[in-house]
């Protein structure tokens, strides 16, 4: 049976070995350091704090709590500037969207229909390859579904004939004139 000394004694072993681990961890830690210390070398960065903040952040080493904390949203260019998707958006706006992520460079759109043929629909789905303006660049996906006399006989099938090979040049010439509009605001300003 275990008395209070003894287990004493395995505590202060297990502390023991806890301050050595402790030790030679901080030591490893330390050793990989090899003095090489950001700022070390004065040759390299200025000595006033104030120049040495403006070099950090024109280098994108920090970041400035007023610009974090202004009460401005942020800025967001990203989808408009990008010629490719403004145009993708404009050749299919004729349909209702289901999803669109920009971040994860796809847009799919709902089941469309016209109203002379009400039992076919098409839902369509483009993926970015890219951000060039060019042919290679989107995955154009087209689905068609044909449901007899109601929706709950359908059969869904992929098409690869000449509406994605159409829908893909009229959304690359449609981001080749939104380029050259963006060239000629730009060198106008």
């Amino acid at each position: 049976m275990y008395t209070i000394n003894k287990i004493n004694k395995l505590n202060m072993n297990k502390l023991n070995y806890l301050k050595f681990l402790s030790i030679i961890v901080l030591v490893l830690l330390l050793n990989s350091c090899g003095g090489k210390f950001p700022g070390a070398d004065a040759r390299k960065f200025p000595a006033d704090p104030e120049e040495r903040v403006k070099k950090n952040l024109a280098e994108g080493r920090g970041f400035q709590l007023n610009n974090v904390l202004s009460s401005k949203g942020g800025d967001f260019q990203f989808a408009s500037s990008n010629e490719l998707w403004r145009a993708s958006l404009d050749t299919i706006d004729f349909i209702p969207l289901s999803s669109v992520n920009y971040s994860g460079g796809i847009i799919v759109t709902d089941w469309y229909s016209s109203e002379e043929n009400p039992n076919e629909s098409i839902k369509i789905s483009i993926r970015f390859l890219s951000n060039e303006i060019r042919a290679d660049a989107l995955d154009i996906k087209i689905f068609n579904r044909n449901c007899l006399n109601n929706s709950l006989n359908c059969v869904v099938s992929q098409t690869d004939g000449v509406l994605v090979s159409e829908l893909n040049k009229k959304i690359i010439k449609t981001a080749a004139v939104y380029k050259e509009e963006n060239k000629k605001n730009k060198k106008s300003n």
